[in-house]
């Protein structure tokens, strides 16, 4: 199947990342920020005047819609998923999207701040994008291809298949999610209503890759007691919280459990921010593994740290909770095979040999998997993300855009 030059996917990324839907993680709304609803808006406008009647934004900020069977065979109904929200690690307030046309492998240098610059040095999956065309943000910006380029690729997917009915498929569900960046991406998505059977998040990077298995998730946050005291009468009295903190930080390892030393298979111990004062400070940390037992290991080498510390402050506590962020979709995945399959197969046809591959992390098909909607990862193209380095190629889009089409028919056929 080729059908690659009739997709408006290009334009559809162009027009969407030039909206700013930054999320927020100190706000407590639903969605976190009032300005991600401007793109979805703009999305159920469009979903409409495609010709799908129901498509809407429910209050939550969450676009859902229905592209009609048009098959006659019992098909699972699919759902395709992306979120509109960019992250808040960098603005994604006026995006100025840039076009780099058959590009030719040379450093691309931003031009709002040229000390921004992509080389192909740094970005291995550049070397497959020779004579492709390169979109970044202008240098001050994100680009925002995680994830609108993940919803511009559902958005020419749906109108693609609303224009040739001829095209056999199952019913088709589209879900657009606020807030994923921020962690709260389905704390809100009314499953029953979207009734789907098995869904797609397309949130992927590397062309031809689709990802089955996550990072398992819990957070720790650490409630620091000290003594607090008059400075000037504190000898043999004052336990500073400060200096706890201090010290549980200090005696973290320096080669290994840590981002910045791990890769592949390894978890980590990740301290995410501090506040306090003397007498009382927080210290947050992320935990990831890709097992609930890596998980209790790395919860129980951070408890013994905290006991050895405290031997130093008798009269001192530390109140240490545990909560659960996300699981290894794996876990759900292995009890679904067809999906997976479907979406390898789905990514041949387009003349790609796919890869399985690991996240580092997680997505709105982590949770999805959990709530009942099996959601493995497709590639959508999506690199540098959280950084003014942010990039994606219009022929990447354009693949990921063909195998969501040639998806919802694998599904058809094999019904």
């Amino acid at each position: 199947m080729s059908v690659s030059n009739h997709f408006q996917v290009k334009e559809k990324f162009l027009r969407y990342v030039q909206i700013d839907t930054q999320s927020d993680p100190n706000s407590s709304a639903n969605p976190s920020t009032e300005k991600q609803k401007d793109l979805s808006r703009l999305l159920v406008k469009e979903l409409l005047a495609m010709g799908i009647t129901d498509a809407h934004l429910d209050e939550w900020g969450y676009v859902y819609a229905t592209i009609e069977a048009t098959s006659t065979k019992n098909v699972p109904v699919i759902c395709f998923c992306s979120h509109v929200d960019t992250s808040p690690d960098c603005s994604g307030k006026d995006v100025k999207p840039l076009v780099h046309e058959n590009w030719d492998g040379s450093a691309i240098v931003l031009p709002d701040d040229p000390t921004q610059v992509i080389r192909l040095s740094e970005h291995p999956d550049l070397k497959q994008q020779i004579g492709n065309d390169i979109i970044t943000a202008s240098g001050t910006t994100l680009l925002g291809a995680d994830n609108k380029s993940g919803v511009a690729e559902i958005m020419a997917a749906a109108e693609y298949l609303m224009k040739h009915p001829e095209i056999k498929h199952g019913t088709i569900k589209i879900l657009f999610t606020p807030d994923e960046e921020v962690g709260r991406g389905t704390e809100k998505v009314d499953l029953q209503k979207l009734g789907a059977t098995y869904a797609y998040t397309m949130d992927g990077e590397t062309l031809g890759t689709l990802e089955d298995e996550t990072f398992s998730a819990d957070a720790v946050t650490l409630t620091i007691n000290g003594v607090s005291t008059h400075p000037g009468f504190a000898k043999g009295k004052l336990e500073n919280a400060m200096k706890i903190a201090a010290d549980i930080l200090a005696s973290l390892p320096k080669d290994t459990l840590s981002p910045e030393t791990t890769e592949g298979y390894e978890g980590f111990i990740h301290p995410t921010q501090i506040s306090g004062i003397q007498e009382q400070v927080k210290l947050d940390f992320i935990i990831r593994d890709f097992s609930v037992a890596g998980l209790q290991e790395k919860e129980a080498y951070l408890q013994n740290i905290v006991n050895q510390v405290l031997l130093h402050y008798p009269n001192s506590t530390v109140d240490f909770k545990v909560t659960e962020q996300y699981r290894n979709m794996k876990e759900v995945l292995i009890n679904h095979p067809k999906v997976v399959e479907y979406a390898l197969e789905a990514i041949r046809q387009t003349g790609i040999e796919p890869e399985q591959r690991s996240i580092r992390g997680g997505t709105d098909g982590s949770r999805l998997s959990f709530m009942g909607l099996p959601c493995p990862n497709i590639f959508a193209g999506e690199h540098a993300f959280h950084s003014k380095l942010e990039w994606v190629s219009v022929q990447d889009m354009e693949k990921a855009t063909e195998v969501i089409i040639n998806l919802v028919q694998i599904w058809e056929q094999q019904s």
